[in-house]
């Protein structure tokens, strides 16, 4: 299984940004994929998830409102619409992909090389 992402860059706050990625390999088409983003100096954290088990999707608080994760079955693709963006969202943004649904997942087990996102003021 690939994992690739794309789509970051440098905008400033209030600007948007739309990131991709993009899943090879998985043995059928039910899988989930989770994007996380990690700041200088903080932990890893999720930020949205989506399954292709069900189309069930959810959002951590910090963007509810904000982003929308959507995917593209047909190109294999998973997006990441960022509205609004602001200083606190920069990052370096990853996306995980697991055979299994999203609720409740413990660990991911693949993942991209990740996409830098900075919001400027």
């Amino acid at each position: 299984v690939e994992l690739v992402e794309s789509g970051g860059g440098l905008v400033q706050a209030g600007e948007s940004l739309k990131l991709s990625c993009v899943a090879s390999g998985f043995p059928s088409g039910s899988y989930s994929i989770g994007w996380f983003r990690q700041a200088p100096g903080k932990e890893r954290e999720g930020v949205a998830y989506i399954s292709r088990h069900d189309g069930t999707k959810n959002y951590e608080d910090s963007v509810k409102g904000r982003f929308t994760i959507s995917s593209d079955n047909a190109k294999h693709t998973v997006y990441l619409q960022m509205n609004s963006l602001n200083i606190e969202d920069t990052a370096v943004y990853y996306c995980a992909g697991s055979p299994r649904h999203w609720y409740g997942l413990g660990y991911w087990d693949y993942w991209g090389q990740g996409t830098q996102v900075t919001v400027s003021s």
